[in-house]
């Protein structure tokens, strides 16, 4: 018994107990900021599972069950291969997530963190889009704004650079389909408008309704292969749609889409 208490409580125990601590903390953390409720999740399930397997066919070798432990690495192996290609959209998001100039900064920076001189802005930005917003309901105005502070590809990068405060006269002006950005997408980061008339992926999604057309699929195809929420307003019915996680919905009262938007923008 007190060879075990002085195991239990000797430095080097307490180093690894501290150290297995950090280690889930820290993958805690950063599963709770990346990975849940993303297209992402599924790939990170699928790699729990297949490490389940991995370890099965340890244990059945282990105990002497050696046809159980080899045909369970033989299945671990093939869907090791399977699982890049049925999971390719998710991995191709989860390694661009990884290569973010500011990936650390994003985990260790919580999503509400912000003072009070942000969240001003912030809400004068969501009050501006709203207005735009429903103008061009009502207008039949086709518009589409990308939101995010953090974007793989360097879709931010692909439009003309406007780096403007969010103001609805601005977004009125840029998507008027006179102008020659009227087409493309807005893209929105923080309270600036960093570039309009960028071009987004389309989604490859074979399964979407008819009915959806070319903005429509661009906004789905843009948050499947980013952390973005993209808004969407319908040229030809005028509804509003926030696509996310490669699912879009619609938001048919001005509360509940500036309720969204608070999230969006952190507020």
């Amino acid at each position: 018994m007190n060879h075990w208490i002085n195991y239990f409580v000797s430095v080097p125990f307490l180093v690894n107990a501290a150290e297995i601590v950090i280690i889930v903390a820290v993958v805690f953390l950063f599963y709770r900021r990346f990975i849940y409720k993303t297209s992402s999740e599924k790939f990170v399930h699928g790699l729990i599972g297949l490490a389940g397997m991995w370890m099965a066919s340890w244990i059945f070798e282990w105990l002497g069950l050696n046809i159980l432990g080899v045909f369970m690495r033989w299945v671990a192996m093939f869907l090791s291969i399977g699982l890049v290609v049925i999971f390719q959209p998710e991995l191709r998001q989860f390694l661009g997530m990884m290569g973010h100039v500011n990936f650390m900064r994003t985990l260790f920076s919580p999503h509400f963190a912000t003072d009070a001189s942000t969240a001003e802005k912030s809400k004068k930005s969501v009050d501006e889009i709203l207005k735009a917003t429903e103008y061009m309901s009502r207008a039949h105005t086709g518009a589409l704004m990308v939101f995010s502070s953090e974007f793989g590809g360097g879709f931010e990068k692909a439009g003309v650079k406007i780096n403007a405060d969010i103001t609805s006269e601005l977004l009125l002006t840029i998507f008027f389909n006179k102008t020659p950005l009227h087409d493309g997408a807005v893209v929105i980061s923080g309270n600036r408008i960093v570039s309009a008339g960028t071009i987004l992926p389309l989604t490859e999604n074979k399964d979407l309704n008819w009915r959806y057309g070319t903005r429509h699929r661009a906004a789905i195809g843009m948050s499947e292969n980013s952390n973005a929420h993209v808004l969407v307003v319908s040229e030809e019915t005028g509804d509003i749609s926030i696509a996310y996680n490669g699912a879009i919905k619609k938001y048919d009262t001005a509360k509940k889409l500036r309720t969204e938007l608070g999230k969006i923008f952190g507020i």
